[in-house]
């Protein structure tokens, strides 16, 4: 759990989640006097933006289990002086709002992180009202590719073959694949009426740049050394990752993500 103070720089996190969310906001339908709901808000965006967006007729919530979040995002609702967001702690899992209550759903890459994502969905289709929207953004199995495939071979190299499972077990446990999305938001009760599998670069000076990012460090370093806190590892993956980056002038990772347009009844 970050402190507040971390959270404050925290904000770096919209250049992650900006490219799915340019997509999310390009697919959503704005109509006047709807509930919407953001789940997992995270430091605010695309929460804020559609309230600002949406006008005053319109009534956004953000739900989020993070305290520091809701903190973050009740001073930014202050200090914008916006008045028809509103944010509530607690899991997507279980969501305090009454059946058919909004219009549109959005989740900008939040879905990925919940404890039970296709309880989510369930709950997704409870609160949302008849032919209304739900939009999801996600990013797939091979976001940071570049990265794992080192990590892995680094792993099969020194005959770690538990770590090599815990390792493909982690990436589907936080980037499943398209098909896996399809299935679990239809059989919720949704229909898709589009995906867009879109995606975008992160480059770097090398490997030593790219592991001490800030948002690398906070959003991933815990996981990947749940894998293996060894350090000699981690200098063998940061060595290939370095001599990735001298041969080719640069380190690029990618981000793939799709975008699910869905609803809850036959669209025509």
């Amino acid at each position: 759990m970050l402190g507040f103070n971390q959270f404050l720089i925290y904000d770096e996190l919209p250049l992650w989640s900006a490219p799915f969310g340019l997509t999310l906001l390009d697919t959503i339908r704005l109509v006047k006097g709807i509930n919407i709901l953001d789940i997992g808000s995270g430091a605010g965006f695309p929460l804020l933006e559609i309230a600002e967006r949406a006008g005053k007729t319109v009534a956004v919530y953000g739900i989020d289990p993070s305290a520091d979040s809701i903190n973050m995002i009740s001073k930014k609702i202050e200090l914008k002086g916006i008045s028809n967001a509103f944010i509530t702690r607690g899991a997507a899992e279980e969501l305090p709002f009454p059946d058919h209550f909004f219009g549109l759903i959005v989740a900008n890459n939040g879905i990925n992180n919940v404890k039970d994502e296709r309880k989510v969905l369930t709950e997704c289709c409870r609160v949302l009202s008849d032919k209304g929207q739900m939009v999801l953004t996600m990013n797939l199995p091979h976001t940071l590719v570049e990265f794992y495939e080192l990590f892995d071979q680094v792993l099969f190299e020194r005959g770690l073959a538990v770590e090599c499972r815990k390792l493909k077990n982690h990436i589907f446990a936080k980037r499943k694949p398209v098909d896996y999305w399809k299935e679990a938001i239809e059989k919720a009760g949704f229909t898709i009426r589009s995906i867009n599998v879109d995606g975008f670069k992160m480059k770097f000076t090398d490997g030593t740049a790219f592991l001490e990012h800030y948002f690398i460090r906070t959003a991933f370093h815990k996981t990947w050394e749940e894998i293996t806190g060894d350090p000699e590892i981690w200098q063998a993956v940061t060595n290939k990752l370095n001599t990735m980056a001298a041969s080719n002038g640069e380190l690029t990772m990618s981000v793939p993500y799709a975008c699910f347009d869905c609803y809850k009844a036959k669209h025509p």
